[in-house]
């Protein structure tokens, strides 16, 4: 059963990157330092919306608007750091 959570915090860690990646690429396309015609970055950040966007959504409706700043990364960032404590330190303890 440890290995299940071990998998899952990697899962999460993971996923944390891949969150940074997302917002990183954002940047970049917006600031026009990448261009999205090239085929490489086309696919790059269409895996990352794909990835990262079904769970982003329903931050963003609930959070208040905040102009051109999006937050939804930070809190979500924050919320999978929640829970990784939560499983390194009240459930991996008492798992056999």
């Amino acid at each position: 059963m440890r290995a299940v959570l071990d998998i899952v915090i990697i899962v999460l860690d993971l996923y944390v990157w891949l969150l940074i990646a997302s917002a990183i690429l954002s940047w970049l396309i917006a600031f026009n330092v990448v261009n999205t015609r090239n085929q490489f970055v086309a696919a790059v950040a269409e895996f990352l919306f794909r990835i990262t966007e079904p769970v982003l959504a329903p931050i963003r409706r609930v959070l208040p608007s905040m102009g051109g700043l999006d937050l939804s990364p930070i809190v979500l960032i924050l919320i999978i750091m929640f829970i990784q404590r939560v499983i390194a330190y009240y459930i991996y303890p008492n798992v056999i």
